[in-house]
C-alpha cells in the first residue's frame, strides 16, 4: 500500500468537463485523513472509508475546508487553489496522507496529499499546513 501526492485523474478530466467549482461559494471541498495502509494515487476516483483515520476527534469524511479561494496569476499562466489550514481538535489520531475531495459532486477526488510519514496528535489539534497560496507553491495548481 502506499500514498503518492497528486492530482487525480477525475479531477483533471472534470478541469476540461467544468464538472467542479473550487472557488468561494462553490462546491463543498472536504479533507480526509488517511493511515499509512492506504493505497491512495491518481487512479483514486472518489472518497472511500477504507483505510481512514479513526480516534478521537475525528469524525469520517473528514473536515469541510473554509475559505475557499480560486486565483490565476497572469503572468506565470497559473490558476491555483487556496483554503484555511484544516485543523482536528482535542484529536488522538495518526495520520500518513489525505484526500481532498468534492463532497457536492458526489465525493469526487480532487487530490491526494502525502506527509512522508505518520503524524500524530495525542489530546491535541491536528492541523495540515498548506503551502502558501502562490502560482508555484499552493497545494493546487494548473498551468
Amino acid at each position: 500500500m502506499a500514498i503518492s501526492q497528486t492530482l487525480t485523474d477525475t479531477f483533471l478530466q472534470d478541469c476540461l468537463d467544468g464538472a467542479q467549482n473550487l472557488g468561494n461559494g462553490g462546491n463543498t471541498l472536504k479533507i480526509a485523513l488517511y493511515t499509512s495502509s492506504a493505497s491512495l494515487g491518481a487512479t483514486s476516483s472518489a472518497y472511500s472509508a477504507t483505510n481512514e483515520v479513526s480516534g478521537t476527534g475525528y469524525t469520517a469524511g473528514g473536515a469541510t475546508l473554509s475559505s475557499q479561494a480560486v486565483a490565476f496569476d497572469s503572468t506565470n499562466q497559473v490558476a491555483y487553489f487556496d483554503a484555511a489550514d484544516p485543523a482536528w481538535t482535542t484529536a488522538s489520531i495518526t495520520a500518513r496522507g489525505a484526500l481532498i475531495y468534492n463532497n457536492t459532486k458526489s465525493n469526487a477526488s480532487i487530490a491526494v496529499l502525502d506527509f512522508g510519514s505518520d503524524y500524530t496528535s495525542t489530546a491535541g489539534t491536528f492541523t495540515i499546513q498548506l503551502p502558501s497560496a502562490a502560482y508555484n507553491t499552493a497545494i493546487i495548481r494548473i498551468s
